[in-house]
């Protein structure tokens, strides 16, 4: 059997911007997306802080080292700039591997700069 875990989070980052003339997806620094094991058109659950909106969609890259947390498309109407959010990554573990998992959880500061690991 086969269970869904949260293989990785980005943890409370800042919307920098909401673009809703645009196909769709969640646009991240590249640098978050690499440290937190996310690639481009990887599904995510994006869930905000501020409101209690919780949606899906596809991540893609945004400029390395920018801090840009962009919603897109249709995303663009479940937050606005400086609202804070949390990108979940799922993946699915076999019996064994859930035994022992641990998620990668990547914190970030006001301008979505990885934090050092507490």
């Amino acid at each position: 059997m086969l269970r869904q875990l949260l293989r990785s989070k980005i943890h409370r980052a800042v919307i920098t911007d909401a673009c809703l003339d645009y196909e769709g997806s969640l646009t991240v620094d590249e640098a978050l997306l690499d440290a937190a094991g996310i690639v481009p058109y990887e599904l995510v659950t994006v869930s905000n802080l501020q409101n209690g909106e919780r949606f899906t969609t596809y991540a893609m890259n945004g400029r390395r080292g920018s801090g840009d947390v962009v919603l897109n498309g249709p995303a663009a109407r479940k937050g606005v700039v400086g609202d804070r959010v949390i990108i979940f990554c799922y993946h699915y573990y076999d019996e064994d591997e859930v035994k022992h998992h641990q998620p990668t959880v990547i914190r970030v500061d006001d301008r979505n700069r990885i934090l050092p690991r507490a």
